[in-house]
């Protein structure tokens, strides 16, 4: 008896979920239908994005590898147009590496005003890879060593002295060249002597600074006053300047 009662209580109870079910399905079974179809078309959408989004990576590697070809075979000239088109029509990673080849393209052809531009270009990309952008930003301030004055280069190498910074060793050394130009003997120490007690220096780093650190000093002893002569003032003769009385 128990048995059968357990049985009926199953019965009414599944039958009772159906109708449940029932009236939720007539209720909003017009939402779920929707839910279903939205949730394919994103999983139909995301796969097709994926499948374009390869295509043109491996389109744009191919091209990448065509123009590298070009350049180690001794063809700077058609590297750098292979690479300034995949600049500009690549995808976001390869058009920045694309970039950095095509001013190393330009320097090979000694070409220092085109490859300062596409080295601007990259670092004032604001999507482009940090890590890439700022590497373009010291290249360019490397660039313009030689000729620009102390304050440009200190602007353009100011993002990448901070702490924080993984181009800071470098952009340090190249501010302090640039201060030792200037001859703006504090500031080259300054920012060159800090480097001397980084961890791992390598040891060509270690020589190059220590040889600026050389000039430093060379510079500064210079600048001193000879031995036993006297600053004149409101145009006095000194008693270096005077000529030896006759015996």
């Amino acid at each position: 008896m128990v048995d059968n009662n357990d049985a009926l209580f199953r019965e009414v109870e599944e039958e009772m979920r159906r109708e449940q079910f029932a009236r939720l399905w007539q209720r909003y079974g017009i939402y779920f239908i929707g839910l279903a179809v939205a949730i394919v078309a994103v999983v139909a959408g995301s796969k097709i994005w994926e499948s374009r989004h390869l295509a043109a990576s491996q389109a744009a590697g191919a091209e990448f590898e065509a123009a590298t070809k070009l350049a180690v075979s001794g063809k700077p000239e058609d590297a750098a147009k292979a690479f300034e088109a995949i600049a500009a029509s690549g995808p976001k990673g390869y058009a920045a590496l694309a970039l950095l080849s095509q001013a190393g393209a330009y320097l090979k052809l000694d070409k220092r005003p085109e490859a300062l531009a596409v080295f601007d270009k990259l670092a004032a990309n604001a999507s482009a890879d940090p890590m890439l952008a700022n590497y373009a930003r010291l290249q360019a301030a490397s660039l313009r060593l030689g000729e620009a004055d102390f304050a440009e280069i200190q602007t353009r190498l100011a993002p990448l002295t901070g702490d924080n910074s993984s181009w800071r060793f470098t952009a340090r050394e190249l501010l302090g060249t640039a201060a030792l130009k200037a001859g703006k003997l504090d500031e080259a120490r300054a920012a060159l002597s800090p480097l001397l007690a980084t961890p791992g220096l390598s040891q060509a780093a270690s020589e190059r600074i220590n040889r600026l650190m050389g000039e430093i000093a060379t510079a500064e002893l210079a600048a001193q006053p000879k031995s036993g002569t006297v600053p004149a003032q409101d145009g006095a003769t000194t008693e270096a300047e005077k000529p030896a009385s006759a015996p």
